[in-house]
Parts: C-alpha cells; structure tokens; sequence
C-alpha cells in the first residue's frame, strides 16, 4: 500500500503529506525492498544499480550511486559479477539498489532473510547508517530481537489488526508486561485462569515462567492473586525482552 502496488481496502495512505496511488509523483521519494532483487549474474554489482537506475527514466546524476555504495559497504565487490556474491552481499546490494536516489523513505521487508549472523550485524550496521542522516527506515521483520536493536518505533499487527505502537523502549520496558517465576511447572487450564483474572491481558508460558500483561490490575492484586490460586510462585517482576512482550501483546498466538 505504501508503493501503491495495492490499494486498501479502508481510508487511504499518505506518504508526507500526498495520497499514495500508482504513479504517484511523492513516491519518486520512496525506496523499498521486498523479498529481495532480481539482478542480472553476469553483469557486476555497479552495472546492475547503473542499469536499474537508467529504466527510472530519472536522470543519472540523482541516483546518487556513490553514496549508496557507501552505506551499503560492498567495497571491492561491485567490480565482480553478481554470481559470485554470497547471500549477504546479494543483499546488500539490494539495499543498495533500494538507496539510490537517496528516498527520503526506506521501507525494507525482512532484510536479514537468509543472512548468518555476521551478515546480520552488518546489515543493522547499514540501516543505522541510512536513518542517521535524516531518513526515515520501515522494516517489517519477525527477528524482533533485531528489531530490538535497530529500530526506535515498533508497530505490532495481529491477523491484520494494530494491537500496539510506540517507542521500541516503551513497549519492552513496559512495568504492564511481567515476568512470573515459577518453582514448579503449573497446568494449561490454571494459566488459561490466569489469563483470564479481572484486569489480567494474557498469560502464556515462556523460558522460566509465565508472561503476564496486567490490564488494569497491578502487581500486589496480580501476586494475591496466584497465591489465592496456588501457583507456585518464586519471583514477580518486569521483563523487557520484545520477543516476550510480542507474545503477550498478542495472547501467545501468532502473527
């Protein structure tokens, strides 16, 4: 929707300030990413971004290779064919190819898809880059863990719907996400009570416990409570993990 490739089905979308619909003269100021690029193998990474550019139509000195080349950090790499680039330079250079012109806004779908772990680190490297000049970066990703640590905002969708937006910080720090330490597993039908306790979001399992979105209840009402019901409880507090919290925003299903 945000390229104009589909329209919605409800309201509209505006990209600073302009309706978004095909052909749109604000979207000369979008670059996106989206499921990757297909290149040419035999030619190399430079003429690939050069070629690209001159089927915009748009003329050569605003496509800005140079400094797209530079946060990408491909390096030597843009002299050599494009079938001998690993996965993550193949990625990179899709970023690359989604920088040029330098758009105001970058939209970027699973970008580390397929990268090992070094690989990541690099790419969250050139996203940091990218938005520290001024630029806005949306990245839709399920590695929330990278997503905790590249990006300042997160919106969190359920089965289409919006369930929460905010600063990444504010969502993980939340005091209304806790972590219930347990000293003995308990059943599903007690966590599905749990869950279901007046001013209670959600419970669900996780790594030493139970995730807990309070919901108008607060932590001395949430701990009589477990004692009320017997839960062996060994320790309440705030957990701070987005991948934690995810799982409570949406009641442990999946998105």
């Amino acid at each position: 929707m945000l390229m104009g490739l589909i329209t919605p089905d409800d309201g509209e979308i505006r990209v600073f300030g302009q309706a978004i619909r095909p052909g749109a003269p604000v979207l000369s100021r979008v670059g996106a990413f989206v499921e990757g690029a297909g290149f040419l193998p035999h030619l190399s990474g430079r003429e690939n971004l050069e070629l690209y550019w001159k089927a915009t139509g748009r003329p050569a000195q605003d496509a800005h290779i140079e400094e797209a080349l530079e946060i990408a950090g491909l390096g030597d790499a843009l002299a050599r064919a494009v079938r001998t680039y690993s996965q993550g330079m193949r990625q990179r250079l899709a970023i690359a190819q989604a920088m040029l012109g330098l758009p105001d806004l970058l939209i970027l779908d699973e970008p580390t898809n397929g990268l090992d772990p070094p690989q990541i680190r690099e790419m969250r490297d050139v996203m940091i880059r990218y938005a520290a000049q001024g630029r806005t970066v949306i990245v839709s990703s399920h590695l929330l863990s990278e997503v905790e640590q590249s990006c300042t905002h997160l919106v969190v969708m359920d089965r289409g719907q919006l369930v929460q937006a905010g600063p990444v910080g504010e969502i993980t720090g939340a005091g209304d996400v806790l972590l219930v330490t347990l000293g003995d597993t308990v059943p599903d039908p007690l966590v599905d009570k749990i869950g279901a306790l007046p001013g209670i979001g959600s419970a669900v399992r996780t790594e030493g416990g139970l995730l807990v979105r309070l919901d108008g209840a607060d932590t001395t009402a949430l701990i009589g409570e477990l004692v009320r019901l017997d839960v062996p409880l060994t320790g309440v507090g705030p957990h701070r993990r987005l991948e934690d919290a995810f799982l409570t925003l949406i009641g442990g299903g999946s998105a």
